[in-house]
């Protein structure tokens, strides 16, 4: 390992997966020494046989965002990059293209979230959130994962998509399965099974989601589905294919973040009970700022990669010389703690102004589409349970995956 300028890198292997089984502390301090390293480290990849820079800091990471021209998603934004195949045959996520595709599909989508469409997504979330509480009180489940924080989100979706009610389980089955193999710590049998599994659960999803569509054709109602199937932009509408890849983005990406955010929530409000308290004092008015908090802290999703179009110098002339075809990997969670953005970066605090967390990302062309409905769906579930159950609180510690892609939260217990 090297820095970009030929200097020795520090000890730690972001590109092996012992390094993301170690605590959170032992991690936070790896990425803190790399922050004060004069330029990218670049770490190999066993995996590939290739490596990547990674950009760590506040500012690096805005930089290749704001430069998609430079910095191209195309070749893939995951580790490992998905085979040609597997993007033939389900089609490609928009967080794996450039323009002018990706520019195409994200207006198609825009034009179809009407200002109608999002009044009734805002209604669908307070009444999904006060069904769940309803159902917290009665029944007093010990897990808030599977209870709370990924029932809102998918629940929101799917109405929003207009998914009947009976497929839900099966297709919530799916979303587990698609997902179950970023985690790095898995038996090697589990590794080779999971991945088949995998899109064996996204082919079944992709064609639930793609008869739903061609009915939709035939007779449009008023949900994103017909919507995306029937929005004319420039000619274009979302075809089978791009809307089964566009229901699997959101379900994978939409529930599982917000799920993530909500349980890293509830535990860093009862580790920190003066920022508890200072919330319940003024709950609508502190709600925004918590949510965006959180969502600094825990930093959903660690990483995600770009490809080098042409020869770079980060920061300007005189920076970095990345070079055309290398890779670098955008680690959001580090440069969430970036210290010349935020002073005390581990320090929870729900009055952090301002805030320039990069957990939606860090600007540019592949700016999360979903932030507003995730930030809503977050201030809504934490208005109904802190206005309804004050002493409602975590129990223990978090059971987080151990994963270098996102922060998720296998089970929290809870109890109020």
């Amino acid at each position: 390992m090297e820095t970009s300028t030929g200097l020795a890198a520090p000890a730690a292997d972001l590109s092996d997966p012992r390094f993301w089984q170690l605590p959170a502390p032992a991690r936070a301090a790896a990425f803190a020494e790399l922050r004060r390293l004069p330029a990218p480290v670049f770490f190999g990849d066993p995996a590939t046989g290739r490596g990547f820079h990674a950009l760590v800091r506040h500012a690096d990471v805005v930089e290749a965002s704001r430069t998609p021209a430079v910095f191209l998603s195309g070749p893939g934004v995951t580790t490992p990059e998905p085979p040609r195949w597997v993007r033939l045959v389900f089609g490609d996520s928009m967080v794996n293209l450039d323009d002018p595709r990706h520019a195409q599909l994200r207006r198609i989508v825009s034009r179809a979230f009407t200002p109608r469409l999002l009044g009734q997504v805002e209604e669908d979330i307070r009444r999904v959130a006060t069904r769940l509480v309803d159902d917290v009180e009665r029944r007093r489940p010990e897990d808030f994962v599977t209870s709370v924080a990924a029932e809102l989100p998918f629940q929101v979706i799917c109405t929003m998509m207009g998914i009947p009610e009976h497929p839900r389980r099966m297709i919530l089955d799916q979303v587990n399965h698609a997902s179950e193999n970023i985690g790095v710590a898995r038996p090697l049998r589990r590794r080779i099974r999971m991945p088949g599994r995998g899109l064996l659960a996204l082919a079944r999803m992709q064609g639930m989601v793609a008869s739903i569509g061609r009915e939709r054709r035939r007779r449009p109602t008023e949900d994103l589905i017909s919507a995306l199937v029937t929005a004319d932009v420039d000619g274009r509408r979302l075809t089978g294919r791009e809307l089964g890849a566009f229901f699997s983005l959101l379900l994978v990406a939409g529930v599982e973040t917000t799920r993530n955010a909500l349980a890293h929530g509830l535990h860093l409000l009862t580790a920190n009970p003066e920022q508890r308290a200072l919330l319940l004092a003024d709950l609508d008015g502190g709600l925004g700022g918590a949510v965006d908090e959180i969502i600094r802290h825990a930093t959903p999703i660690i990483h995600f990669r770009r490809t080098l179009a042409v020869d770079h110098e980060l920061g300007g002339p005189g920076g970095p010389l990345l070079r055309a075809g290398e890779k670098v990997a955008l680690f959001f969670g580090s440069a969430n703690r970036d210290e010349t953005v935020f002073p005390d970066p581990d320090a929870f605090d729900i009055t952090r102004t301002p805030n320039p967390h990069l957990g939606f990302g860090g600007g540019g062309p592949h700016y999360c589409i979903g932030a507003h409905l995730a930030r809503q769906e977050m201030k809504v579930l934490f208005r109904e349970l802190f206005a309804r159950l004050p002493e409602v609180r975590s129990v223990g510690e978090p059971d987080i995956v151990p994963s270098n892609f996102d922060h998720r939260v296998r089970s929290l217990r809870f109890t109020f």
